[in-house]
């Protein structure tokens, strides 16, 4: 009978097989597949309590799934166990193809270890393969490939035959259990897979909202803001523009498409731009408007990544400083400059004149001089005495000019009989308030002329003498030797004290803006007129011989002395005028203490008459 029901009982148990695999792949999750696989022991292997064990990432196992107990699935489900339990349990016991069975007779060692188990008392077998309830049988999960790697274990207990598995029913197991491996991979594969196109929605909603934001945010900035392309042929061409660049250029957008920043930066702020044109880069410079007019702004780069392609666009936050930038000027040109007349003040001017001068001396004939405006000698001149021989000589017979052949940029000077009565002169309030002259405009507007003066541009790096321009002072003998130099006209006003006595601060004032606007028109551009202070200025002519200076000082004095009417009132100054020469090797100091004494010189050289205004 035994013989005969053996095929009909695998053919019922080979259909119960099949229904319960088939009943895995329709769980639509991990955990729906787990209990599928603890309901299918118990609805289709025969065995009343099932209960699958899953690995942990950290290699323990978790009670997943339990089937057959309500009161043992609510005791043991979500517990515990350790990696080194369940090595142990697999280790012992008698082996059954994959599956692992421990006899009561030798599982009772495993009653204190820390994996969950549930079980209950009963009487001891009555006959050899009959079932205890201390019986333990585990059926491995591995995940298919070579590495044989533990997924997790599918404990059964109670065989409704209350027998042993024969080899029919322990082939149904470990078949069992090779299927739900396959089963839980597939859902672990689908659930990550989930999980990752739920993360990617999310990655792609908030990408799409950063998008947005940042469209709105370069919009609708209050500043500018550009995108440019990097590389290629293209490189710098800008891909577009927020409103606000737009209307700080004047230009619309579809024009802007057609530029780069190097076609809009001012020429003498290419190299700049240059400089800057990378990550983090930060730079101030001029942009040209589209009335030709330029504005300052302030650039800073940022590089818009590809993680594929690599640096792929270059951000630009466009800054307009116009402001900013007037005001700094505007300080800048209060701290060097005289708050009164708008020249250059004394500290402006020993910087110029630092510029030229450097410690070493230049080979040339004798030191520094100075010369009187009447060519008279005297005592004084710097620290190495008044050299006659340096002496201009010019007195008011020279007043009529002097030898064509002195080119400095100057004409000859007209004599002093030949200026215009009082009554043709100009009344002061009809003069345009003096603001700076074309001699300290040119100067100033250039930056190095501005730093260091005179159009010297140090080179990096360089020595106190490379790429220094060595000075030296012209000979003033009776025979010119065709050298050059830079000239130091220190000039005071004679007759300002009883003005201000006279007439007050206010026409004081007066004259002084107009002596500055006088002597700022008589000089060459590139030349320098600065007020020491009071009454006294000083005017830093380069490239002049003696005879030219002298004449530059006679033409200067000449300005000065026609009358000069404020509110209604004519008023009179004379000068007196000392030249110096800078020369290498002397210092700030000395050059401007030698035109002071020259000048002094030639105030004593004259009679007061000849001095006298008001």
């Amino acid at each position: 009978m035994e013989t005969e029901s053996e095929p009909y009982v695998r053919l019922s148990t080979l259909r119960q097989l099949h229904q319960v695999v088939a009943d895995l792949n329709t769980a639509r999750s991990l955990a729906d597949t787990l209990q599928t696989v603890a309901d299918g022991v118990v609805a289709g292997l025969n065995y009343e309590l099932a209960c699958v064990n899953l690995v942990r990432p950290d290699g323990d196992l978790v009670v997943a799934a339990f089937a057959g107990s309500s009161a043992a699935e609510a005791l043991i489900t979500g517990r515990v166990g350790s990696r080194a339990s369940w090595d142990r349990r697999l280790s012992m016991g008698s082996e059954w193809g994959d599956l692992r069975f421990i006899p009561h007779t030798e599982g009772w060692v495993l009653m204190e270890d820390d994996v969950p188990q549930w079980h209950t008392d009963g009487p001891a077998p009555r006959f050899e393969d009959e079932w205890h309830p201390h019986d333990r049988l585990y059926a491995p999960m591995y995940a298919s490939g070579s590495g044989r790697e533990l997924l997790g274990v599918i404990s059964v207990d109670r065989p409704r035959n209350g027998r042993h598995p024969g080899p029919w029913g322990q082939e149904a197991l470990q078949m069992y259990a090779s299927q739900s491996a396959i089963a839980i991979s597939n859902a672990r594969l689908r659930s990550n897979m989930q999980r990752a196109l739920v993360r990617l929605e999310r990655e792609q909603q908030a990408l799409r909202a950063s998008e947005e934001s940042f469209r709105q945010a370069f919009e609708y900035a209050p500043s500018g803001m550009a995108i440019a392309e990097m590389g290629g042929d293209q490189h710098g061409r800008l891909l577009r523009t927020n409103d606000a660049l737009c209307r700080l250029l004047g230009r619309p957008a579809s024009v802007m498409r057609r530029y780069s920043f190097a076609d809009l930066v001012h020429p003498e702020d290419i190299g700049t731009l240059l400089r800057t044109s990378a990550e983090g880069g930060r730079a101030e410079l001029r942009l040209g408007r589209r009335d030709g007019t330029y504005v300052w702004v302030s650039l800073r780069n940022s590089v818009v990544a590809d993680t594929a392609d690599g640096p792929r666009f270059l951000l630009t936050h466009v800054e307009d400083i116009e402001e900013r930038k007037r005001h700094e000027l505007q300080l800048a040109h209060r701290a060097s400059h005289d708050a009164l007349t708008g020249l250059p003040n004394s500290a402006e001017l020993r910087s110029r004149l630092s510029a030229r001068l450097c410690e070493r001396p230049a080979q040339a004939v004798g030191a520094a001089a100075a010369v009187g405006y009447d060519g008279y000698g005297g005592g004084g001149g710097h620290a190495g005495g008044y050299d006659s021989a340096r002496d201009g000589g010019y007195g008011p017979s020279h007043d009529t000019g002097h030898d064509a052949g002195h080119d400095s940029g100057y004409g000859s000077a007209p004599a002093y009989e030949s200026v215009p009565a009082y009554e043709s002169v100009p009344s002061y309030d009809s003069v345009p308030v003096y603001e700076s002259g074309p001699g300290y405009d040119s100067a100033y507007e250039s930056p190095y002329e501005h730093e260091h003066g005179f159009g010297f541009e140090p080179a990096n790096g360089a020595g106190p003498y490379d790429h220094h321009v060595h000075i030296v002072a012209p000979s003033t003998g009776e025979v010119d030797d065709g050298t050059k130099g830079l000239a130091v006209l220190f000039c005071d006003l004679d007759g300002f004290k009883s003005i201000n006595d006279r007439f007050g601060h206010h026409t004081g004032d007066a004259v002084l803006i107009e002596v500055a606007r006088r002597l700022t028109t008589g000089v060459r551009d590139g030349d320098t007129v600065a007020r020491l202070g009071g009454d006294e200025f000083v005017v830093l002519a380069d490239g002049l011989g003696a005879a030219d200076a002298a004449d530059l000082a006679v033409r200067l004095r000449n300005a000065i002395i026609p009358p000069i009417r404020v509110d209604g009132r004519a008023v009179r100054v004379g000068a007196s005028f000392g030249i110096g020469w800078a020369e290498c090797g002397m210092t700030v100091e000395e050059v401007l203490n030698s035109a002071d004494q020259r000048m002094y010189v030639e105030k004593r050289s004259r009679a007061k008459v000849q001095r006298r205004a008001g």
